[in-house]
């Protein structure tokens, strides 16, 4: 799994082929969320990664980090093969790339 800053997380979910993984909880979705990210919570990850491609390019979020790391970990165990996630979660792309997205 690679570790993104803020650029290389933009750059990436920039591709067409790319899948943007917000495993967050929906309430906090309401607060704040990048447009076209599938939800799926990560407690629901495990029951629900038949939804994703394992052959796509997945692009983990969460609020910090520490759960889209745990994510992207799952996803490498059962076979995905094409795993990042941001490293500081929103809450740095809401510092660095868009500050319209709230901080919570």
């Amino acid at each position: 799994m690679r570790n993104l800053d803020p650029a290389q997380f933009q750059a990436l979910i920039a591709r067409a082929d790319a899948v943007l993984l917000d495993v967050r909880l929906p309430e906090e979705i309401e607060i704040a969320a990048l447009p076209g990210a599938v939800n799926i919570p990560l407690a629901e990850l495990g029951a629900r990664m038949g939804e994703l491609n394992p052959e796509a390019p997945i692009a983990v979020l969460c609020h910090h980090g520490v759960r889209s790391e745990m994510a992207g970990r799952l996803l490498e165990r059962n076979g995905f093969v094409d795993v990042s996630h941001l490293t500081g979660g929103i809450d740095v792309w809401s510092r660095v790339i868009d500050t319209r997205i709230p901080r919570y």
